[in-house]
Order: C-alpha cells, then structure tokens, then sequence
C-alpha cells in the first residue's frame, strides 16, 4: 500500500523517520509531499495513495474526489475539523484523529498563557499571580484533564464543566465538577476552552457567558476560533475594561482587537498548541501504527465518520 504524508508545515524529520521505519516495516511504501504551496500539487500526490496523513492540511471533497485508492486518512492531532467527513464516509473512506498525542503540549501552552495575561503580556506593571485563582475547565477531555493537574500544581482552585464526563470522575482528579456552563463562568477566574467546533459550539462563547466571568476574568482558547462569537466577544471587552482574551489562534478580527484591547488581548500568528517536538513525534508514529493495524487487521478505534 502507497501511504501519504502530505503537510504543508512538515513533520519534524525525527517524526518522518520514525514514519517511515513504521511503514516500510509492516510492508508499505511513503511518499512524501511538504511545503506545498499549491492545492494541485496535493491532488497530484493522492491520486493513487491508499493512505493519507495530514496535519492541519484541509482534506475536502476535491481532495477526496482526486483520491481514486483511497482507504483511510489520518488527521495527526485531536481536532479534524479540517476533514470533509461527509466526503469521506461517501466514498467509504474510514477518517482518523490521534486523540491524547498533541494532549500534554497543548495543556501547557494554556498555562502559559495563563501567566502570559496575568503578568500584563510581560510589560511593565503590577501583576497577578495564579495561585488561589479559580480556573474552569470547559471541556474536560485529554487536554482539560492535563490542564487542570498542571493547575493544581500551582495552587489553583480547579472547576469543570462537561455533560459527557461523569462528576464522580471529575472529583475522583480533585476537580470539582459544575452541573452547568452559567455556573462554570460565573465562579472562575480564569476559563480554558477545550470544546471542539461543531454545529453545537460554534459562535457559543458570547457576550452573556463572558459577562458573567468576576472582575479580571480571562478566557483562555486553545481550541479552535469557531467556537468565539467574535463580534459579542468585542461588545463583552469594551464594556467590561477588565475581561481579558488570550487565543491560540488569530480570530477573524485580529487587528481590530489589537487596537482597541492592546495588552488585554493576544492571538498567536499561527495555531501553536501541538508545536513541540514532543507532540510531532507523538502524533506522525500514531497515525502511522493506526494506518498499520487497519490495513493488518481491520482497527477502526479511533475511526470519527462513523
């Protein structure tokens, strides 16, 4: 079988090589397409792959359609909104995320940048410190869960809110769960998202949710910027002069909210959360061991177009 790995922003080469020993081991052949900079290039290259690998790189239904052997494709990371699912599942393409691999780095850089907004973006003045604070983890997946226990370590008073995760696992960490989102805005400092962007959460963060964070509330987005209802966001910010925004990735809006909240806001240029070695690694071997053990025995575990 002909396995893909096409990334715009390419894997560390310690991931390729780990890949490739992966792949050609179990009897497969690799190709490689990097730093594409146009889409026909991507079509080129999945004409005749079997397997696909991808980052952040957009899967959409010209990709799946220029696919003509395509059996599996594998988002390294959690989030795979940048699947056509639809696509996929009508050409009876089995779609894969690497949930947990990308998990640790992305719960620390939420810390970060906890500390980030909290010591004024590093410029002059008097800051605050996270321990004593409250923080709300909305969402409480892989990444919530690392989140909080990085939190706790500072001192922190740990909340969480996800109507998919029992309560007594939720205190079974040393968090204490939340039966609502009203309840998690309301009591926390600091709010981390980690809810995915769906026909659900899309444009769900607004101006009544963040109204209610206490004085100096900061909302924390290493998720995705969907989930923002930016223009509610900007009406929350200029009537609240205290409220805060830190996003790992640049909103819609960016220079808008660069001018007017100066160092009450910041957006990384580009989505930083996964960007360690550690994480690269992590997810290039998963999606190639998934691969593997779906064209050996069948696996779909981590199959999201059911």
């Amino acid at each position: 079988m002909k396995i893909l790995v096409a990334t715009e922003k390419p894997f560390a080469k310690a991931a390729v090589d780990g890949i490739r020993n992966i792949v050609e081991k179990a009897g497969h052949s690799l190709s490689l397409l990097e730093k594409y900079t146009d889409v026909n290039e991507f079509y080129k290259a999945v004409a005749d792959a079997d397997a696909l690998i991808v980052r952040s790189d957009k899967v959409t239904k010209e990709v799946i359609n220029a696919a003509k052997q395509l059996k599996i494709v594998v988002r390294a990371g959690a989030g795979y909104d940048n699947l056509d699912l639809a696509a996929c599942s009508a050409k009876n393409i089995v779609a894969m995320n690497t949930p947990g691999q990308n998990s640790n780095a992305v719960a620390e850089l939420a810390i970060g940048m906890m500390i980030y907004m909290s010591r004024n973006t590093f410029k002059p003045g008097t800051g605050s410190e996270l321990k004593g604070k409250k923080l709300g983890i909305h969402a409480y997946g892989n990444v919530g869960r690392l989140a909080a226990d990085i939190a706790k370590g500072f001192g922190m008073e740990v909340y969480a809110f996800d109507p998919f995760v029992p309560a007594d696992k939720i205190k079974a960490d040393g968090v204490t769960p939340l039966d609502s989102v009203e309840k998690l805005y309301t009591n926390c400092h600091f709010i981390s998202l980690h809810i995915p962007a769906n026909e659900q959460t899309k444009k769900s963060i607004g101006y009544k949710l963040i109204t209610q964070m206490p004085k100096g509330g900061c909302l924390i987005n290493t998720a995705r910027k969907e989930v923002i209802h930016e223009e509610e966001l900007v009406k929350a910010m200029e009537e609240r002069t205290d409220l805060k925004y830190c996003s790992d990735i640049a909103p819609d809006n960016t220079s808008e909210m660069t001018e007017k909240f100066q160092s009450r806001f910041f957006a990384t240029p580009k989505k930083m959360g996964a960007e360690t070695a550690e994480a690269n690694i992590n997810a290039g071997l998963a999606s190639a061991n998934q691969i593997v053990n779906f064209f050996a025995t069948g696996d779909k575990t981590f199959q999201v177009n059911k």
